[in-house]
């Protein structure tokens, strides 16, 4: 069977091997824009999303689809509900990223409390007084508090218990072993978390309830030294309360790699407040990690075409439906 596969734009190498070793037909739009190339979909078994939205307009127009996939563990491009109606299996790579991620968090802390990017900003207009700002902080000793303590999660605390830090962690939906096999002390309420640790890092899906997660409110409850990451989602912060909290030393410093809007605008407020450094949703897209998610997106969609039943999918019931 010719299986026809469409991209939004093209795979690792690696990853467009297995298609070519599949001998798959393979159209890459290179577009985030789904519906300019519906008609492409519309004729396919499987589609790859790296980039734009698969509204429910999207997936009730091509009842041919048999799979999509996608190359990270965000899923909130796709409307999962309406596919698991329409038994549509909605491929991820859990743990494809993980260590990449952590890694960059961790990154991220170093750099804030390092005051990195104001010195390099500074540095480099003479200011060598910049050394005397007195923001700079030790990382060992200090209390890091872990929001979502999954596969991502865990590796950070893994690489914070390394450097001296102390590890905490709060989970959603309350898996205190899950916490603590990670190595992590124990939270039960997000509150206590939150005035208690250094270091606050997010790694939760974007849900309805993960939305706005951290606003002024949370803001206000964080220690005045305290340091918040997010390499998650960006609408999971507010980033207007966040920016106002900076401006206004509620705390210390932020690291933030994702955004509401994405591509960034430069209206973001959050590019207009100090003691932030920012990166451009780039904690995944390492050459290792890259390879591993297209690899497995595509090895996913492969499977379920031939009739097995890929574990890595968001919704498991689809099938049963």
């Amino acid at each position: 069977m010719l299986m026809k596969f469409v991209l939004t734009q093209p795979l690792d190498e690696a990853a467009m091997n297995v298609l070519k070793e599949a001998g798959a037909d393979v159209y890459i739009a290179n577009s985030p824009d789904l519906p300019s190339y519906i008609d492409k979909i519309q004729e396919a078994d499987a589609l790859v999303i790296r980039v734009g939205q698969c509204t429910a307009e999207v997936i009730d127009a091509c009842p041919n689809l048999k799979v999509i996939g996608i190359t990270g563990v965000g899923y909130d491009r796709v409307d999962v509900a309406h596919a698991s109606g329409k038994k549509l299996p909605v491929v991820f790579t859990p743990g494809a990223n993980s260590l990449s991620v952590a890694e960059h968090t961790v990154a991220l802390m170093f750099a804030a409390a390092k005051n990195l990017s104001e010195s390099d900003e500074e540095l480099r207009k003479g200011n060598w007084k910049i050394r005397d700002a007195g923001k700079a902080i030790e990382l060992s000793g200090k209390k890091v508090g872990i929001i979502g303590v999954g596969a991502i999660g865990a590796k950070v605390a893994a690489i914070c218990k390394g450097i001296g830090m102390e590890t905490a962690g709060f989970s959603h939906s309350k898996n205190r072993a899950k916490v603590e096999a990670a190595g992590c002390e124990y939270y039960e309420n997000m509150d206590d978390l939150l005035r208690d640790c250094d270091f606050i890092t997010i790694h939760n899906p974007l849900t309805p309830e993960t939305t706005n997660m951290i606003s002024s409110r949370e803001l206000h409850l964080m220690k005045k030294s305290a340091i918040l990451i997010n390499t998650s989602r960006g609408p999971i912060v507010n980033e207007k309360d966040l920016a106002d909290a900076l401006n206004n030393d509620v705390i210390a410093a932020a690291g933030i790699d994702v955004f509401s809007e994405e591509p960034a605008v430069l209206d973001n407020p959050v590019f207009h407040c100090k003691n932030t450094i920012v990166t451009p949703h780039l904690a995944a897209l390492t050459k290792e990690a890259k390879a591993r998610m297209h690899v497995n997106s595509v090895k996913g969609c492969l499977a379920i075409l031939n009739g097995t039943e890929w574990p890595d999918v968001v919704d498991k019931s689809v099938y049963k439906k």
